[in-house]
């Protein structure tokens, strides 16, 4: 396997029937914990940023000649997305000292609204999708992944704000 399948498949996670999308973001869970418990917010961040370039170079080696701009087995921008989802938590326990796994409902939240945002497609996730290259590939799964952050923190002001307070 070349290393634009590796690094796309996410070690041949894209592989996995059904909805490679789903069980991509969800090997993301554990990897995202492990990226901040060993270097907080800062190391998510990185990894992050690394997840986008390696994706989108992959993404682009994967789909070179092809006509389908985003097939399915390819799930590195799943795990981005869904890292950008779970920011927020990562940096507020991060920031207070918190065990991360202490905010285990914002990662129920987290996971159901980032695949809830890539599936319908909402907005400018469908516009990153319609791009047809492998920056929209990557794209559209950034933008569902903010979409996704947000809809974490408004649930967690909701939640302590009005059944806390």
């Amino acid at each position: 396997m070349t290393l634009s399948r590796l690094i796309g498949t996410v070690l041949g996670i894209g592989y996995i029937r059904p909805a490679p999308g789903t069980w991509g973001s969800l090997v993301a869970l554990p990897w995202a914990w492990l990226l901040h418990v060993v270097g907080g917010f800062p190391l998510l961040l990185l990894g992050i940023l690394g997840a986008f370039a390696s994706g989108w170079w992959a993404t682009g080696r994967m789909t070179a000649g092809l006509d389908d701009h985003d097939p399915s087995e390819i799930v590195i921008d799943e795990v981005a997305g869904q890292w950008i989802a779970l920011m927020p938590l990562s940096y507020a326990a991060w920031s207070m000292g918190l065990n991360i796994l202490a905010l285990w409902p914002g990662w129920i939240a987290a996971f159901v609204l980032f695949r809830l945002f890539d599936i319908w497609k909402v907005g400018p996730v469908g516009w990153a999708d319609r791009r047809g290259d492998a920056l929209g590939v990557m794209l559209d799964d950034v933008i569902a992944g903010v979409f996704a952050g947000i809809g974490v923190m408004a649930l967690a002001g909701i939640s302590h704000g009005l059944l806390m307070g």
